[in-house]
């Protein structure tokens, strides 16, 4: 290996130039709490027990426009997927011409102890559908799941195959026994239940802390190191404090949703085992004959490739489509290469199908 050999006066610039920019950064910091995340315009169509339905406005609306139900996860904000102008994948379906629609979990309060997967997956979003179903005069809506909120809706679409047109899941865990799924071996060491009632609830922020700890150096030292490199970068930095407060701005989870979820899915893997039952009703993935596009990101540390393929294996019908994007598990909806190449096959694929004109 060779040696890299720097002059004193380099080393000494270098460090000055490190310095400058570090210095800057008190000052930059400052305009965090103004940073705002979620820049498409929406209306409220419904609520149910704090959790709403969104209409994201469009600009160019045809009687030909296709609907899709954004379903995201309990764990973090859903403004992830509209992060802001230029970084949003939202904005990007809704230049194509779709109606999208988005399920807003709100934020639970501490004395919601009870609430479970069966009302999240039978309770809220059957209702979320049925509205949609008489709002738009249709018989089956499309969904479009995002992580646990993908994991959520291919157990809704098990359930109501009869209200699901199409499934798109996005970095979505299926199999959460893969190998190379370190939060899975993680958490399979966890006593969830005992975790929950010492801490009266399971937070967003600490389940996020748990999730950067399985990259400390790369998603807690490498980022902010990065971000002094780039402190004159308008669009960086605007993206930077887009992504820190949507990190933080965490919601409590119930503690009753959360055992389940673990001890369903990261530890019993039911989904894949096929034993899994949600308000007494068993899920039978042999039920998800509609179409399928399942997503992917080829650096998804969260969600593992393997996790997310092991739809086809229980998919029973030939009409599943999978796709993986260069990037993160973030990334593919808030950079602007991989924000592109989701919308654009979200697009081809509906296309495809014929739902969309």
């Amino acid at each position: 290996m060779s040696r890299v050999t720097l002059s004193l006066e380099s080393a000494q610039q270098e460090i000055q130039r490190f310095k400058k920019q570090s210095a800057q950064t008190f000052e930059v910091f400052e305009k965090l709490s103004d940073a705002q995340i979620g820049f498409m315009p929406r209306d409220a169509l419904t609520e149910i027990e704090g959790v709403t339905l969104f209409k994201y406005q469009g600009r160019n609306k045809t009687s030909e426009a296709i609907p899709v139900l954004v379903v995201y996860a309990l764990v973090n904000r859903p403004e992830m997927v509209d992060l802001h102008r230029g970084r949003s994948f939202v904005e990007s379906l809704v230049a194509k011409g779709y109606e999208v629609y988005l399920i807003d979990w709100g934020h639970a309060s501490t004395d919601n102890t009870t609430l479970s997967l069966e009302d999240y997956v039978v309770r809220y979003l059957d209702f979320c559908v049925d509205f949609l179903r008489e709002y738009l005069a249709r018989e089956r809506v499309s969904l479009l799941g995002v992580c646990q909120g993908g994991t959520f809706s291919i157990c809704y679409a098990s359930l109501f195959p009869n209200k699901v047109e199409s499934l798109i899941t996005a970095v979505t865990p299926v199999d959460f026994h893969t190998s190379d799924d370190m939060l899975s071996h993680l958490l399979r060491q966890i006593d969830i239940e005992n975790l929950a009632e010492a801490s009266g609830d399971l937070s967003g922020n600490f389940l996020n802390t748990l999730f950067l700890c399985l990259k400390p150096y790369r998603l807690m030292q490498q980022k902010y190191i990065r971000f002094i490199e780039r402190i004159n970068d308008s669009d960086a930095l605007n993206t930077f404090f887009s992504m820190e407060k949507w990190i933080f701005d965490s919601p409590v989870i119930p503690p009753r949703v959360s055992e389940e979820f673990v001890e369903n899915f990261y530890q019993g893997n039911k989904l894949i085992k096929g034993n899994l039952f949600i308000g007494g009703r068993e899920v039978e993935t042999q039920n998800l004959t509609m179409p399928i596009l399942n997503v992917m990101a080829s650096d998804d540390h969260l969600v593992p490739a393997a996790a997310s393929q092991a739809l086809a294996f229980i998919a029973p019908n030939s009409a599943y489509t999978e796709y993986s994007i260069p990037g993160g598990h973030v990334g593919i909806f808030v950079t602007l290469s991989a924000n592109s190449i989701l919308a654009d096959k979200v697009d081809t694929w509906l296309r495809s199908l014929g739902f969309a004109k």
